[in-house]
């Protein structure tokens, strides 16, 4: 009687435990997380990660580790994410580039950007700027449309694929002009060129040029974004500027987790994420740094996809940008 009381209690537990989400089953986190960048140490995607992880990692009672992994266009560290244990342990930056852009500029991913990763949240919105240096090519950005049409101006950007030259071209197509698309490695190069006079033109990131839009050492003729920076109010949308209805780009960041993470684990690090980039200091501190920050779960960063996916992609594979 006592062995089948203990057999049926012992049954009873194991199918309530097997009804219990992870947590409930062993704390989670219980060890350090990791948190691939796929971007060097040093430029804005790494000082997002670090600034906002330092923040989780106070919220979870874990150490959160920020790990390197650079090269092929965030391919390598996007294929070492979709292939790491999907146990809550591993996360990553995961930008346009990486979730749409990467889809249609490389005819072979070693990653599935819709079947190998699960949104945990949305971090942050790098405004786009269109500029010139000292010399301006223009005095406004009507100004320089019309003197694109009658001749291409050369315009920088940070590279072939990048966000800042996708903006480009959807500017040059929606407003019928063409420019002579002059690509660098990284923003930093193409600022110095623009500053020295080499080019009058450039897509700039607010991150990568804050200081000089600041003082004045470039000029922003308009801003990529659907609404004014907050605090560069003085420029205009090129939306409004151009009257362009729904015309917007920048570059956007968030955070996903391999496809098979367990749902507890996804709530309860969009949950902690989200408190995250609601913090007061952290907010400040992303934007005197250039970022606008954003909130939103996994249905807000699917729907993000979903419209970004509309946008884009017919864009790059009509005008044949390639990386292979």
């Amino acid at each position: 009687m006592n062995e089948m009381t203990l057999g049926r209690r012992a049954l009873m537990g194991a199918g309530l435990a097997a009804a219990l989400p992870l947590p409930a089953l062993a704390a989670y986190p219980d060890r350090a997380l990791r948190w691939v960048v796929a971007y060097a140490a040093g430029g804005g995607t790494d000082v997002l990660a670090r600034l906002v992880g330092a923040t989780l990692s106070q919220r979870l009672g874990q150490p959160v580790v920020i790990e390197n992994r650079p090269g092929g266009a965030t391919n390598v560290g996007a294929e070492f994410t979709a292939k790491a244990p999907a146990d809550g342990y591993t996360v990553m930056t995961a930008d346009n580039g990486t979730l749409i852009f990467n889809t249609a500029l490389f005819k072979r991913l070693p990653y599935d950007p819709a079947r190998d990763f699960r949104p945990v949240g949305l971090m942050a919105r790098f405004p786009l700027f269109l500029v010139t240096g000292e010399k301006p090519a223009a005095a406004n950005v009507q100004e320089l449309i019309g003197k694109t049409k009658a001749s291409p101006v050369d315009c920088a950007t940070a590279g072939i694929g990048s966000p800042h030259h996708l903006a480009m071209e959807r500017l040059a197509r929606e407003a019928g002009v063409r420019f002579n698309h002059v690509p660098y490695r990284g923003a930093a190069p193409a600022l110095n060129d623009l500053i020295a006079g080499n080019v009058p033109l450039m897509v700039l990131d607010y991150p990568s040029g804050a200081e000089y839009l600041r003082s004045g050492k470039v000029k922003a003729l308009a801003v990529f974004s659907p609404q004014p920076v907050e605090d560069m109010p003085g420029v205009p949308t090129i939306q409004a500027a151009l009257s362009l209805r729904g015309f917007e780009a920048f570059a956007w960041q968030g955070v996903v987790a391999p496809k098979a993470t367990p749902d507890a684990v996804v709530a309860q690090l969009t949950k902690e994420l989200d408190a995250t980039m609601k913090d007061p200091a952290v907010r400040a501190r992303m934007q005197q740094i250039g970022l606008e920050p954003l909130t939103g779960g996994p249905a807000e960063f699917e729907a993000l996809l979903e419209r970004e996916r509309g946008v884009w992609l017919p864009l790059i594979r009509d005008l044949g940008i390639t990386l292979d």
